[in-house]
């Protein structure tokens, strides 16, 4: 919620690879400017990712979004979940920007359900960085997918 009102008006507040790559395939955001940001958005990532190595080297995954059960569930779960949340961004946005005055309470409150009744279930990740910037910092690649 925080990230999402603070930068919302410079860059629409794109942390998730999948929100630049929907505002362009919806006409919302130029194509020139989907390489660069999903470049950035992996970069925060794996700094991120590298940070928590050096902060915690005991716990070996580093935050993965691993399934619980069967991959099949958690795909299934990624994928509504992924699905909420775009249908929630696209829709509370304006351009390629999220700058609705609501826009990032509400979008806190689908990450945060979405982490808190699925997160045991798949991880609850809903963005590919997040998902990927762990696996390549551990090395852990086993329930890692795009």
């Amino acid at each position: 919620m925080a990230v999402i009102h603070s930068t919302g008006f410079i860059s629409g507040a794109h942390i998730n690879p999948a929100v630049s790559i929907a505002f362009c395939i919806s006409k919302r955001f130029k194509a020139n400017k989907v390489i660069p940001y999903i470049l950035s958005q992996f970069s925060g990532a794996i700094c991120a990712s590298l940070l928590l190595s050096v902060m915690f080297p005991q716990h070996d995954l580093l935050g993965a979004s691993l399934p619980a059960g069967s991959w099949e569930q958690s795909f299934v779960m990624e994928f509504m979940l992924s699905f909420i949340l775009m249908f929630v961004i696209l829709f509370m946005s304006e351009g390629s920007k999220e700058v609705k005055t609501m826009t990032g309470f509400v979008l806190g409150m689908v990450v945060a359900f979405g982490a808190i009744f699925a997160g045991p279930v798949s991880g609850a990740s809903m963005n590919p960085a997040r998902s990927m910037a762990p696996a390549l910092v551990s090395g852990y690649f086993s329930h890692l997918w795009f």
